[in-house]
């Protein structure tokens, strides 16, 4: 019965437009309601809660730092680099998204941030070469949602926080998973651009392959100093989003020199509203946890899952059926905040690595960013492109079925998220 109320709830106040936070507040008022109790300041208390947290500043960090890598110049030298060395190569634009998502992804960490600069970027060069717009924004979408996956990763320091799991060691095992991704893409680029008639761009010489790489050093030295920081202990995960903030500031304004102080206005005023939402999300979900614990729903959800209990490798299947189901109709963060408290303490008594657990928990969470109806990544990927949304889901269907064969492959293995920790960390 909690269960039902819970859902019932949360999806009737979005059917009717109401936005996340706001709809997961109602949920803790009906919930009140059903056990027979109502209190306004522990609703408060438990918002101001949610946000009251050290390792929670790394959001903003790494939201401005994402901001200013956009705006001072740093994703289009990324960009600028994987066209100088693939893009000469049959379908090379199409390997050109795939590498800058990889190495977009171990900057910023914000799947629409990426995408957008990359849809921005790619899309028109692909048009003019007489790409396919489906499956050129389909690509383009796939390759946006690595960001989550790959550190620095706003996601995983959302789901470090919710569930008290380890930041660091949730950034460490991304890496795999996130390089298996882009080598997915590959393939399946490989497939969908089979037979097709493309313009093929001049092969750059070398003099200017070095030349473009060179201005790209400051921007690629940003996840060498994040990642080895991590890994040498030299800074936490919040610390290491200032680093990134900092770092992604003076190099914008003081050697690319494309950030003047009208335009760091503005980035910092769509970080502001950016870590608004998500902080104010993160309260919402920390009072709707606080319900739901209250009312056991997580003894609900696992007397339901008992049959499953037993097998790691069943729990984990059941998880990500439901979990995909989930992101049809739910965006990655509140998908975090809602299901990560409730479901963490269920895999460990399954006997599910914790690490492992939550990378596969974030990484069902961002294909969901490209599954319909909702789908928050093919809706960026329309807008920024001016694409009907039934071109972009056609166009991201050959990418999702490979990114789903790789799902497969980590429940089946685990030891392919969790071998590589045991040297990284």
């Amino acid at each position: 019965m909690t269960i039902a109320i819970f859902l019932a709830v949360l999806f009737a106040a979005m059917i009717f437009g109401t936005p996340i936070a706001f709809s997961l507040m109602l949920t803790v008022v009906a919930l009140m309601w059903h056990l027979d109790f109502f209190d306004a300041q522990l609703l408060s208390q438990n918002v101001l809660a949610g946000i009251d947290s050290f390792p929670l500043l790394a959001v903003p960090f790494f939201v401005l730092a994402g901001e200013l890598m956009n705006a001072g110049g740093l994703s289009r030298r990324i960009i600028d680099l994987a066209q100088a060395f693939v893009g000469h190569v049959r379908g090379g634009l199409g390997l050109v998204a795939i590498a800058a998502a990889v190495m977009l992804a171990s900057m910023s960490g914000s799947a629409i941030a990426d995408t957008a600069a990359l849809a921005t970027l790619l899309l028109p060069m692909m048009r003019r070469q007489k790409y396919p717009e489906g499956p050129s924004a389909g690509l383009i979408a796939a390759g946006g949602i690595i960001a989550p996956i790959i550190p620095p990763s706003m996601p995983m320091v959302i789901y470090g926080v919710t569930t008290g799991t380890s930041i660091t060691k949730l950034f460490l095992g991304g890496i795999v998973p996130g390089v298996l991704m882009g080598l997915a893409l590959i393939m399946a680029w490989r497939w969908v651009q089979h037979g097709q008639d493309f313009e093929v761009s001049e092969r750059k010489p070398w003099r200017e392959r070095f030349k473009v790489l060179g201005s790209c050093v400051w921007a690629l030295l940003l996840p060498v100093i994040i990642i080895g920081g991590l890994r040498g202990g030299i800074f936490t995960p919040t610390e290491a989003a200032v680093v990134a903030a900092v770092y992604a500031l003076i190099v914008a304004t003081l050697i690319y020199r494309e950030l003047n102080l009208k335009r760091l206005y503005e980035v910092l005023v769509a970080s502001a509203r950016t870590t608004a939402v998500v902080m104010f999300l993160c309260g919402a979900a920390t009072a709707s946890a606080y319900m739901i614990t209250l009312a056991d729903l997580p003894a609900d959800l696992a007397q339901s899952l008992a049959p499953v209990m037993s097998d790691p490798r069943l729990f984990m299947l059941a998880v990500v059926l439901f979990l995909l189901m989930f992101g049809m109709v739910m965006d990655l963060t509140p998908t975090i905040l809602i299901l990560g408290p409730v479901l963490a303490p269920l895999a460990i008594k399954a006997g599910v690595d914790p690490v492992y657990f939550g990378v596969m928990f974030i990484l069902v969470g961002s294909i969901g960013l490209i599954t319909p109806p909702v789908g928050t990544v093919l809706n960026v990927v329309s807008g920024v492109g001016r694409l009907r949304m039934e071109t972009a889901i056609r166009g991201v269907m050959p990418f999702l079925a490979v990114y789903l064969v790789l799902l497969a492959l980590l429940v089946l293995f685990p030891g392919i998220v969790i071998g590589p920790l045991a040297w990284l960390t």
